[in-house]
Formats: structure tokens, C-alpha cells, sequence
């Protein structure tokens, strides 16, 4: 735990903002909490929650997936409607469904639970968990909690983290 400067409200490490006062939490010469990563068999969650952790695509047959900006992964959004956008982090009780920890996304500024993703027949949209640095659609900020739709080819910010959406048509 930290204490936030102003208010001395205590705050989890990695918080970037205080949530009594607001004021930006700054660190000391002390590094932050490593992330864990969690193998298949550690995870702190049943087996039937297991499946809905996205695993990056060697071949998919996706309607809609993602592309990490930063190294070209492919991450197939298949077999739900709604996905959870984050990292893991340490023991955290909720897990996101689609985990960007790999590919530095505590770097990137991407909260645990960041943003989710709905996918429908008609429509892909992308709404923010209230996250402390903001989610972005074409370099556009979206409101919190309010979802706003994506096409094929919008690249969408988690902070710093970047990706694109991709949406192949059903015929």
C-alpha cells in the first residue's frame, strides 16, 4: 500500500491517482510490484473460467479478433459476447478475460480491469472501466462506462497500449 501525499488516503501499488482526492500518486526510488504471471495451472480461478481467457491465434476462423499494435500478436475474440481487457496482477480476486500482461501492458498504463468488448451480430463496441489512464478510439478519449462502437480497422488506446480492432464480414 501507498499513502497518497495529500490526503494519506492509502491506495494499492500501481495506483496512479489518489480515489478520495484525486491527486497524482507519485512513487519514491522504490520499483513497482512485479506482475505475476500465471501459468495455466496456477491461476487462481476454477477450470470452467479457465476457457474464457483469450490465448493468442495461430489459425482462427474469428469474426472479430485484435492486433497488439506493438508486435503484431492476433487475439481471437470467439465463443462469448463480452470480454474484460486488463492484466494480472499479483493475487487480484477478477481476472480479465483477454490478459495483455504479456505484452507489457503495466508499462503501457493498462488498468486490471480496464475496458471490455462486446461483440454482437451487429455491432463491436468498446466501453471504459472507469480506468485510471482512459481508454481511445482514433486518438479520440471515450467517456467512461459509456460503450462506443468500433469497425474493422480502429486502433484503440489503453493508456499508453495500443491496438487495432479487426472484424472480418460473415457472408
Amino acid at each position: 500500500m501507498i499513502a497518497c501525499p495529500a490526503c494519506q488516503n492509502q491506495e494499492l501499488v500501481g495506483a496512479l491517482f489518489c480515489s478520495e482526492c484525486g491527486t497524482q500518486l507519485r512513487y519514491q526510488k522504490k520499483t513497482p510490484t512485479e506482475t505475476v504471471i500465471y501459468t495455466k495451472h496456477h491461476l487462481p480461478i476454477d477450470s470452467a473460467a479457465e476457457t474464457r481467457l483469450v490465448q493468442p491465434a495461430t489459425t482462427t476462423t474469428a469474426h472479430v479478433m485484435i492486433k497488439i499494435s506493438d508486435n503484431g500478436a492476433i487475439l481471437p475474440l470467439e465463443g462469448f459476447q463480452d470480454f474484460t481487457i486488463g492484466r494480472v496482477s499479483g493475487t487480484q480476486p477478477i481476472l480479465p478475460d483477454i490478459d495483455l500482461t504479456p505484452y507489457q501492458a503495466y508499462e503501457g498504463g493498462v488498468s486490471r480491469l480496464h475496458a471490455t468488448l462486446r461483440v454482437t451480430e451487429d455491432e463491436v463496441t468498446v466501453s471504459d472501466l472507469g480506468s485510471a489512464n482512459g481508454t481511445r478510439i482514433n486518438g479520440t478519449k471515450i467517456p467512461a462506462y459509456t460503450p462506443q462502437r468500433v469497425t474493422n480497422g480502429d486502433q484503440v488506446s489503453f493508456g499508453k497500449f495500443q491496438i487495432e480492432i479487426i472484424i472480418h464480414e460473415i457472408e
